[in-house]
């Protein structure tokens, strides 16, 4: 992210494209120079960044470009400084990663900050992965608001855990049925906010979790951070029928867990794409969620999809190999 002197930055997230489909998004937003994150032990520094992480300002109806090979696109930023660009490409593009440059735009067309953002084209393979990140790989807690807003507050990338095997787990689904150069493609989808992006970036990062698009919730504040009882999960189906819908002709995995409404929202997807979805993996998070869970869950497997309930990464490293999704 690069910031300008009129007080104005840009973040851009990794977009993905396909075919000749491509998409990326992003945010406006008023320059804070104390935001800045700085990575330490100390709990309270780490309080005290992530506060600051959601005290950003949006600016609404702003003009924002895009540049890419032979396109220029244009945008307004929403209420709460979103943007979002949707084109088609007017010749092949290879896979792999591609840059574009996004310039926020003043009322005289003049350029007041720049940035570069990547678009991913991923290689034609047999399967692809949407997987949820909290409570599925990150140790959330997100079930007991307290003990969730006291990790993410206390904690940052290098000192939040990831669920044991589940790195090696999803290394082996990246490779499945590959020829170990080209990976499959995979989509975490998230009720965190677009607040966190950076520090989830590090986080896959450092973990060496299989690199992928994440598509997060929107932006919020600090005060209704602290305040929120309750995360909003109608952006995930949201993201799921747009990826779905953009990858017409792609089998999926869907990954998540029963601490909040994972498997209410994978079974709506299965219901109405059965033939779109290959198996479906949900950790037992919740004891309070179990019996209801395996009733969904025997619902699913009705509609002849594999499924696995499990509370260690290692059963499902098991059932992968035993209904031959991992070689």
């Amino acid at each position: 992210m690069k910031k300008s002197k009129n007080e104005r930055s840009v973040r851009i997230y990794d977009g993905y494209g396909y075919t000749d489909n491509f998409f990326i998004s992003g945010h406006v937003l008023i320059k804070n120079k104390t935001a800045l994150r700085h990575f330490t032990n100390n709990p309270f520094s780490n309080a005290i960044q992530i506060l600051k992480m959601f005290s950003v300002k949006p600016l609404a109806d702003v003009r924002v470009q895009l540049i890419w090979k032979h396109h220029e696109l244009y945008a307004i930023t929403r209420n709460d400084g979103f943007f979002l660009f949707e084109w088609q490409s007017i010749a092949k593009v290879a896979s792999g990663w591609h840059q574009v440059k996004i310039n926020v735009l003043d009322e005289n067309e003049n350029t007041q900050v720049t940035g570069d953002g990547r678009i991913y084209v991923p290689h034609s393979t047999q399967y692809a992965f949407i997987s949820d990140i909290d409570d599925t790989i990150l140790v959330s807690y997100s079930s007991y608001l307290l003990k969730k807003l006291k990790t993410l507050l206390t904690k940052n990338p290098y000192t939040r855990k990831v669920f044991d095997d589940a790195v090696e787990h999803y290394r082996l689904l990246s490779l499945s049925h590959t020829d170990g150069y080209l990976t499959n493609p995979f989509f975490y989808i998230s009720s965190s906010e677009w607040n966190l992006y950076d520090d989830l970036k590090h986080f896959f990062a450092i973990n060496k979790l299989p690199q992928g698009i994440l598509l997060l919730n929107n932006l919020t504040s600090w005060h209704r951070l602290l305040n929120k009882r309750k995360a909003k999960h109608d952006g995930k189906l949201v993201w799921i029928i747009r990826i779905l819908n953009d990858f017409a002709n792609q089998k999926f995995v869907l990954l998540g867990d029963n601490s909040q409404n994972d498997p209410m929202i994978y079974a709506a997807i299965v219901k109405k794409h059965p033939q779109r979805i290959i198996a479906m993996y949900i950790r037992n998070i919740n004891p309070a969620k179990e019996k209801f869970t395996m009733n969904l869950l025997s619902e699913i497997e009705s509609l002849g999809i594999d499924t696995c309930f499990f509370k260690e990464n290692s059963e499902a490293i098991l059932h992968s190999k035993k209904i031959g999704l991992i070689n």
